[in-house]
């Protein structure tokens, strides 16, 4: 029940500023397609560049939407409007609640993953997209979206998400395998930045695109990754309510 009580509280959220969050997923993305993906023509691994950068977009605005979702918002709730701290005294079991902050960042970063595919779809790129694409897109957004939970819990202050998205989104979009192959990177950074998970994310999009199967390594490293990060956030609340 308190899954379905946050996610229906994120559903009611998304209807109220429908067209907020629709152009905030559309307007970075379209920008990049079309400055970087249709203004530059080049070819990347001996195709059209543009069939390399759209799925780093697709995989670029799940990461940000999911992030963005969870960050800011549990940022104020829990300290402006103290709502974990009522989630706390109340008979809601906190799995419960962390779950559905993820799931619901998860799907928020869904749809904005979706709205670049549909604003790509007629671009005749022979990109093909099915549902190991679905699968790729969910649960890239539920790493983000636990990665922004454990951040809203270190949060500070209200600024403390936008310096969160400038200190870690913001490079990873344009280093992880976006714009440019982590191939042409020096060595030692290159595996270090390749391990990321957008990196990751956008290796598996880009060869289910391409027609391949997605690769598992993949899929385990994005586990872990989720795995960690879920493993903080249920140590802190459950530490914060033994307090």
């Amino acid at each position: 029940m308190g899954i379905i009580t946050v996610l229906w509280e994120k559903w009611v959220e998304f209807k109220r500023d429908f067209y907020k969050i629709t152009m905030a997923a559309m307007i970075s993305p379209l920008m990049y397609l079309l400055i970087f993906g249709m203004g530059i023509q080049t070819t990347s691994h001996g195709e059209p560049y543009l069939n390399f950068l759209i799925p780093g977009l697709v995989c670029m605005a799940t990461m940000t939407g999911s992030f963005s979702a969870v960050a800011q918002n549990m940022s104020v709730q829990r300290l402006y409007e103290k709502a974990l701290d009522q989630v706390m005294v109340s008979p809601t079991p906190l799995w419960q609640f962390i779950l559905g902050q993820i799931l619901g960042g998860s799907l928020r970063g869904f749809y904005a993953g979706g709205v670049i595919l549909l604003l790509t779809l007629p671009i005749k790129t022979g990109l093909t997209f099915n549902g190991w694409s679905v699968l790729i897109m969910l649960l890239n957004g539920t790493v983000f979206a636990t990665i922004a939970l454990v951040l809203s819990f270190l949060a500070k202050s209200y600024t403390d998400a936008p310096r969160y998205t400038a200190y870690i989104i913001t490079p990873m979009s344009f280093l992880c395998n976006t714009f440019f192959s982590t191939e042409t990177m020096p060595g030692g950074f290159r595996q270090f930045v390749s391990v990321l998970p957008l990196s990751q994310t956008c290796a598996m999009m880009r060869r289910v695109a391409a027609g391949e199967g997605p690769g598992m390594a993949g899929f385990g490293i994005l586990l872990s990754y989720l795995a960690v990060f879920s493993g903080i956030a249920v140590f802190y609340i459950y530490r914060k309510k033994n307090l």
